[in-house]
Parts: C-alpha cells; sequence; structure tokens
C-alpha cells in the first residue's frame, strides 16, 4: 500500500476495473458479431451456404464454447484472475483473425484463384466449396469459442474481488453491457469495412483490438489487496461482508473439488438459468441480420439496416445497466438478502421477453398496411433483449452470493457450458427449421414459409425466461450460503 492510506478519502478504483472488464466483453461481442454481420451478404454467395451451413457453424461454436466454458472457470482458478484473463483475450483475438484465412485456404483446396470463381462455381465444385469452407470456418469458430470461453469466469471473478455483495449485480450489468456495446456498434462498423476493404480485414481489424487491450491489462491490474492504486479505505468497502472467520476460509479455499460443486443444487440452478435462457440472446445476436434480410429485404449495409441494428442495441444497452441496480434498491428498502432481491428482480425481467411474441403478427401488419414494419418487431426484440442483459447480471451474480471465491470461476464456467448447450440446441434447430420452412412452405398461426419459422423461434424465446425462473426457483427456494467445500 502506498500513500494513498493517508488520505481520507477512499478510492474508487474498482470502478476502473469495471471499465477494463467492460472494454473486454465489448471487444469480445465484436470478434463473435463478424460473422453474423458478413455471412448474409458476402460470405454466403462467395461459399454457397444457406441457413443450415450458417445454423451447423453457430451450432458448433455454442457446444465448444459450452464445453470450454466448462474448464475455461477451472483454467481461470488456476492461473489466476490476472494470466487467466490475458491467455483468454489472446487466444480469442487469434481466432477471430484466422477467420480470414479461410477463404484462402478454400481456393487452395479446390484449386481456383480468387473469391468471383468461387462465386461462380456449380454443380459439385459448388457442393465442395460450400462443404470445406464451412469446416474451415469451424475452427476458426473453435479457436474463437475456446478464447472467448475466459471472458465471463474471469470478469466475474474479478467483480467478486472488487466488490461487496451488494454492488456486484450493478457492476456486472455496467461491464456484461459490453456486450450491448459491442452489438451496439458492430453494424456501424463492420459491414463498412467488409464493404470497403473486404470481408476478411473486419475480421483481422476487430480481431486486433483484442491484442491492444492485453497491453492494458497487464499493468492496470492486481488483487485488491496488491494493487497499489486501492487505499484501505476502499480494501475496507470491497471487504465490507465478510467477517475475519469468512475471510479466514475463503482465503484458504483456493481449489474446490471439481465433482463436489455439482453437488450442490445452487450450481444447477445456476446452469438451469444459463441453459434456457442464453440461447435466446446468442440466436438474436446471430440471426436478427439475417432476420431483417429474409423478412423485409434490408441489407446490413443498407443505411437502415445499420440503423435498425443499432437502435436495437442502443435500447438494449440503456435499458439493460438499470436492471442491475434493482436488487440493490430491493435490499436498501426492505433488507432483502442478496439472493431474495435478485431471484425478484430476475422475475419481474422474465415477464418482458413476452412482447417477443408481438414481433412478428405487429410486423405483418404494418408490412400489409405499406408502412416500414421492420422497426416494430425490432423494437420489441430490443425490449426481450435488454431483459436478457438485466437477468444476465443478477443470475451471474447468485453465484457470488453463495460460492466462495474459490469456486466462483468454476461454477460460471459449468454455468456457461449450461448456456452453450442450450444455445447449440436451438441455434442449429433454428437453421435447419428456416431451410425446412422455406422449401415446404411450412404454415404456422397464419404465417407461411421462414416467417412461419421464425415466428416458432420466437414463441420459444419468449416464455423460456419465466420457465427458468421456475426451476431455479424449484432448485433453491430460499438463500443458503455454501460453507462446506
Amino acid at each position: 500500500m502506498t500513500d494513498l492510506n493517508q488520505q481520507g478519502k477512499m478510492t474508487n478504483y474498482r470502478w476502473m476495473i469495471v471499465i477494463l472488464l467492460f472494454i473486454a466483453t465489448t471487444i469480445n461481442y465484436l470478434d463473435r458479431q463478424v460473422l453474423s454481420l458478413t455471412w448474409d451478404e458476402f460470405i454466403k454467395p462467395e461459399f454457397h451456404w444457406d441457413e443450415s451451413h450458417y445454423g451447423t457453424i453457430t451450432s458448433f461454436f455454442s457446444i465448444f464454447y459450452a464445453i470450454s466454458m466448462l474448464f475455461a472457470g477451472r483454467f481461470v482458478e488456476w492461473m489466476g484472475t490476472k494470466k487467466g484473463f490475458l491467455w483468454a483475450i489472446g487466444v480469442w483475438s487469434v481466432g477471430a483473425c484466422l477467420h480470414a484465412m479461410c477463404g484462402i485456404i478454400t481456393e487452395s483446396h479446390v484449386g481456383l484463384h480468387s473469391a468471383a470463381e468461387l462465386a461462380a462455381a456449380t454443380g459439385d465444385v459448388a457442393v465442395v466449396i460450400a462443404t470445406f469452407s464451412m469446416y474451415a470456418f469451424l475452427v476458426a469458430r473453435g479457436i474463437l469459442a475456446l478464447g472467448e470461453a475466459g471472458n465471463f469466469p474471469a470478469a466475474i471473478k474479478a467483480t467478486a474481488e472488487y466488490f461487496p455483495k451488494k454492488d456486484r449485480a450493478y457492476a456486472t450489468s455496467i461491464f456484461n453491457a459490453g456486450a450491448s456495446i459491442g452489438a451496439l456498434f458492430a453494424p456501424l462498423t463492420i459491414p463498412p469495412l467488409a464493404k470497403h476493404f473486404g470481408w476478411e480485414m473486419a475480421f483481422v481489424i476487430i480481431g486486433v483490438l483484442g491484442f491492444i487491450w492485453m497491453g492494458f491489462w497487464v499493468f492496470l491490474y492486481d488483487k485488491p489487496r496488491e494493487s497499489k492504486r486501492v487505499n484501505s479505505l476502499e480494501l475496507d468497502y470491497i471487504e465490507q461482508d465478510k467477517n475475519e472467520e469468512q475471510a479466514e476460509k475463503q482465503a484458504k479455499v483456493e481449489k474446490v473439488p471439481f465433482v463436489k460443486i455439482f453437488s450442490y443444487k445452487q450450481t444447477w440452478a445456476f446452469a438451469v438459468g444459463k441453459f434456457m435462457t442464453d440461447g435466446v440472446w446468442w440466436f438474436f445476436l446471430f440471426w436478427t441480420p439475417s432476420y431483417l434480410n429474409t423478412q423485409f429485404g434490408i441489407k446490413t449495409t443498407d443505411g437502415l439496416g445499420m440503423a435498425l441494428i443499432f437502435t436495437l442495441y442502443l435500447i438494449v444497452t440503456v435499458l439493460s445497466i438499470y436492471g442491475g441496480k434493482l436488487p440493490t434498491i430491493f435490499i436498501n428498502r426492505t433488507g432483502q438478502n442478496p439472493y431474495a432481491a435478485r431471484m425478484k428482480a430476475m422475475l419481474i425481467f422474465a415477464f418482458f421477453p413476452l412482447v417477443v411474441l408481438l414481433a412478428q403478427p405487429l410486423g405483418m401488419q404494418f408490412a400489409a398496411l405499406g408502412q416500414n414494419a421492420a422497426w416494430i418487431p425490432v423494437l420489441l426484440i430490443s425490449i426481450g433483449c435488454a431483459a436478457h442483459q438485466a437477468w444476465s447480471a443478477n443470475l451471474f451474480s447468485t453465484i457470488g452470493d453463495m460460492f466462495p471465491q474459490g469456486a466462483i470461476a468454476t461454477v460460471t464456467g459449468i454455468g456457461g457450458m449450461a448456456g452453450g448447450i442450450g444455445s447449440m440446441i436451438l441455434q442449429k434447430a433454428a437453421g435447419n427449421l428456416f431451410v425446412y420452412a422455406g422449401e415446404t412452405n411450412m404454415t404456422f398461426f397464419g404465417f407461411v414459409g421462414k416467417p412461419a419459422g421464425y415466428f416458432v423461434i420466437f414463441c420459444i424465446c419468449a416464455v423460456a425466461y419465466l420457465i427458468g425462473w421456475v426451476l431455479m426457483k424449484a432448485l433453491v427456494p430460499r438463500y443458503k450460503l455454501i460453507t462446506d467445500i
């Protein structure tokens, strides 16, 4: 500690850590979004893909991310927050840049020499191009998923190290808003980059941002007790809800038996919450640009397309940050324990995605009237996505409420795996459903073809949060601190 201890005013360095976590999460989602904003307009015609190919790629990313999350949490516990985060963002930045090589590798494999020749191919050659390029992207997505899996375990662990329980949901909601900010800036940056420099450079330019972040993390992050930028007053604030016995116990818990963690209902409650809802967020993240093009003929390089996606995530960003503040309000006004306050807030947030049920009906109704109908579903989807981010911030914070710090990253990884599995199922089902609906003119509640397929998925997304909340409440009805690890 330095002369900061002599100052009468408490430092607020914990918020600098939140800013770093926020930027990392922003970069995480920018890297994740490049494919969704380039595949339909640039990559799909070059490699002869359809929704099934894209669905396979997004579902593979989800399952590999899920598997990686299981070990990422453990890896962060082993390496520590600082080194663990550096490894994570370094690996995913390499993976992001490797996407740019997929076209070159495919050209070499089929004996062609340019993107134009790939796009002009027909017959069996086109089938080979579609299949081989898909596998090339699967490798790049796998490396991206491997690294990105470390973001949330490391960020949640850093938050638990720097914030008392009552502030963790709010801090989490701030850094978690990076997901929305990443998605917010993605349509303003990625399509123009792809249009003017090629889709390959869009992957490379966005991927390099992670390497820049690593330099700041190396110099700015240390544990609170080791940081020269945290004075004794701030350290006391950070550790306010730890009595001496708990602090001593948690300090000794460096490695929690992995198998034992699965024996707690609290672990399964968190995993169920992630399984039921992560796929919803990823579906809208991965498929909204394609949905606008399929249903309304709006491309991501169009001014309207950029405005729609930007507006969607602007609303998500603004609304979701306040979602993390709601439990603190409940705690201050009623004296509820953090878990009870979070579950109360999550129940409120679980009702908002129901508005997604109206996206297709109102969108089609306005389209029939000759109105600019795309704004209606986008606004309703934005409400559902904002509710997800508020839900997610509180869901993550339940881990710190009930588990010692030595288990936080591991439990986060287990829940992330469950969320990835849920997302894999939804992404693959969506891709296959859209192809089937388009080929068979499937009907569902008056919708025909691909719009019918989208309405089916929208219905699933709308009710997922209420189902998830009920299952979580059934597993852990009341707050119970884990003390026997």
